[in-house]
């Protein structure tokens, strides 16, 4: 049985300390977020030196301090039951870090230690790499951003030695540099257990690297490395490359910002064309050109595992374009490219579009932040038009206008593949809005449509509402800072009355108002299928939400409503106050940064006692 806190401070801790000694059923504790502090850190321990059920505790972002940490490290010496724990984001340092791995050397339960965000450090780390050569249970542990250098870096190697239980190490954002990579490669040429090593944003460099590399040449057991925001630069890349001639069991390398360059491209791909394992790689940011996208392109026409190549944010351009529109003809596996911001623009990248209309494999196509222009935007909706294959295309950041919509409509009424289509911050207005409308009344596939932050203004979405009423696909649609007021939400609720497949509607940041927020809630009288609801940021008042805590009464489907940022009182605080007590499928709840005063304040309080819905104030 799972038992969630929802209240803070000292009546948080109540309730948990009242659970742990009545539930004898209660195996999970989530205490996240209740501000329980190192007085109830050390109130808990107590508790679960005797409990004898809880298995998952979750004490995320509690501002617990050592204090707090070396006593629920004294708990886990004698606690026999509790198999995860998650101090993620309190102020635990070294003395807790220390405690917490003192415990390990004797406790046989714990499976998942969370510490991430935390600031244990070197001394904490070398603490928990000591327990590590010892604790045969601990299978994850989760050391993010914890100030760890290259010492902590070391003894944790060291532990990896010999260590034979634990399969999840997570070290990123720390500041682990050669000397930590040189050992942990070491490390990983005897360990028989470590599948996933997560060494981003920290300071590894050529070094590091290339030992890492002459590790893979040996390791039979990592499936993941992330090696993301190091500085592995041209020689560390060229070095995995070779490594992935002969390793037979990663099948996941990021190497996101590390400064390869061309040359480290050309290594990588030509190593692809031997190796059998790797189905994700990662790219991203790391300066290659046309001769690394030539030469990956080569890759893909014999590589048969890769399934998602990262390349987003380097400068490949019309060579590059060329080749992978060749390699798209011949290649039977990859279903995920992204190129977002390359230089995709220009005539030549209409030969890549155009290969589309015959790639059968590719699933997922990121052409976002300024890829294509008008053009461009033409060749693809061609493509989309008998392509079978596409069922994501991210489009978000161009400069698609009208003109483009409609012609991305025209495509839909065709295409029978694409589920969800990403059109976020471009120049879409109301006739592009309308174009993409009547698309909707014949698409049978699109289950997704993003346009946050385009014009569609009340026309574009009255025009959508009236496809709403009878599309039967459609089931997410954000229309997020689209100037939509009074009337458009008055045609969106009208479609909700009819509509009986959309689950999510977003409108944050538009101006629908008191009457807006009324006119909707007349249709959650009705309406069986919305569950999200996002009305952040529209000026509704205390009138609009007492009309949706009315409607609430009634509905049973919707579990999330997001009333951020409005101008709601005490009135409508206590009208919402006054749904939950009724009210048994909403979950959560969003009223921060309204006009809420003292009173309202107390009844929202007062119920939360009582309801499961989280109410985020």
């Amino acid at each position: 049985m799972s038992q969630k806190i929802r209240t803070t401070g000292a009546q948080a801790l109540a309730e948990a300390l009242k659970a742990l000694k009545t539930m004898a059923s209660a195996t999970i504790l989530n205490l996240q977020g209740c501000d329980i502090g190192d007085e109830g850190g050390v109130a808990l321990a107590e508790a679960l030196k005797t409990n004898l059920t809880l298995t998952t505790l979750n004490l995320r972002f509690n501002s617990i301090g050592d204090n707090g940490g070396v006593a629920l490290a004294e708990a886990l010496k004698t606690n026999s039951t509790l198999t995860s724990l998650n101090l993620e984001r309190n102020s635990i340092g070294e003395n807790g870090g220390v405690a917490l791995a003192e415990a390990l050397k004797t406790n046989s339960t714990l499976t998942t230690l969370n510490l991430r965000l935390n600031s244990i450090g070197d001394n904490g780390g070398v603490a928990l790499a000591e327990a590590l050569k010892t604790n045969s249970t601990l299978t994850t542990l989760n050391l993010e951003s914890n100030s760890i250098g290259d010492n902590g870096g070391v003894a944790l190697a060291e532990a990896l030695k010999t260590n034979s239980t634990l399969t999840t190490l997570n070290l990123e954002r720390n500041s682990i540099g050669d000397n930590g990579g040189v050992a942990l490669a070491v490390a990983l040429k005897t360990n028989s257990t470590l599948t996933t090593l997560n060494l981003e944003s920290n300071s590894i460099g050529v070094n590091g690297g290339v030992a890492l590399a002459e590790a893979l040449k040996t390791n039979s057991i990592l499936t993941t490395l992330n090696l993301e925001g190091n500085k592995i630069r041209v020689n560390g890349g060229v070095a995995l490359a070779e490594a992935l001639k002969t390793n037979s069991t990663l099948t996941s390398l990021n190497l996101d910002n590390n400064l390869i360059g061309d040359n480290g491209g050309v290594a990588l791909a030509e190593a692809l064309k031997t190796n059998s394992a790797l189905t994700t790689l990662n790219l991203e940011r790391n300066s290659i050109g046309d001769n690394g996208g030539v030469a990956l392109a080569e890759a893909l026409k014999t590589n048969s595992t890769l399934t998602t190549l990262n390349l987003n944010s380097n400068s490949i351009w019309i060579k590059g374009l060329l080749a992978f529109s060749e390699a798209f003809k011949v290649n039977l596996t990859l279903t995920t490219l992204h190129l977002k911001s390359n230089k995709t623009t220009g005539n030549i990248a209409l030969v890549l579009l155009k290969s589309l209309e015959s790639k059968t494999t590719l699933t997922t196509l990121n052409l976002g932040y300024k890829s294509i222009e008008d053009d461009e935007a033409l060749a693809l909706c061609e493509a989309l038009k008998t392509n079978s294959s596409l069922i994501i295309l991210d489009l978000q950041s161009n400069t698609i206008d009208d003109n483009g919509a409609q012609m991305l409509a025209e495509a839909l009424k065709t295409n029978s593949t694409l589920t969800t289509l990403y059109l976020p911050n471009n120049s879409i207005g109301s006739n592009g809005a309308q174009a993409l409308t009547e698309a909707l009344k014949t698409n049978s596939t699109l289950t997704t449509l993003d346009l946050q932050n385009n014009s569609a203004g009340d026309n574009g979405a009255q025009a959508l509402s009236e496809a709403l009423k009878t599309n039967a696909t459609l089931t997410t649609l954000d229309l997020w800072h689209n100037s939509i007021g009074t009337n458009g939400a008055l045609a969106l609720a009208e479609a909700l009355k009819i509509n009986l497949t959309l689950t999510t509607l977003y409108l944050q940041n538009n101006s629908i108002g008191d009457n807006g927020a009324m006119a909707l809630s007349e249709a959650l009288k009705t309406n069986t299928t919305l569950t999200t609801l996002d009305l952040w940021g529209n000026s509704i008042g205390d009138n609009g939400a007492q009309s949706l805590a009315e409607a609430l009464k009634s509905n049973s489907t919707l579990t999330t409503l997001d009333l951020w940022r409005n101008s709601i009182g005490d009135n409508g605080a206590l009208a919402l106050a006054e749904l939950l007590e009724t009210n048994s499928t909403l979950t959560t709840l969003s009223l921060g940064y309204n006009s809420i005063g003292l009173k309202g304040a107390q009844g929202l309080y007062w119920v939360s006692q009582t309801t499961s819905c989280h109410i985020l104030k």
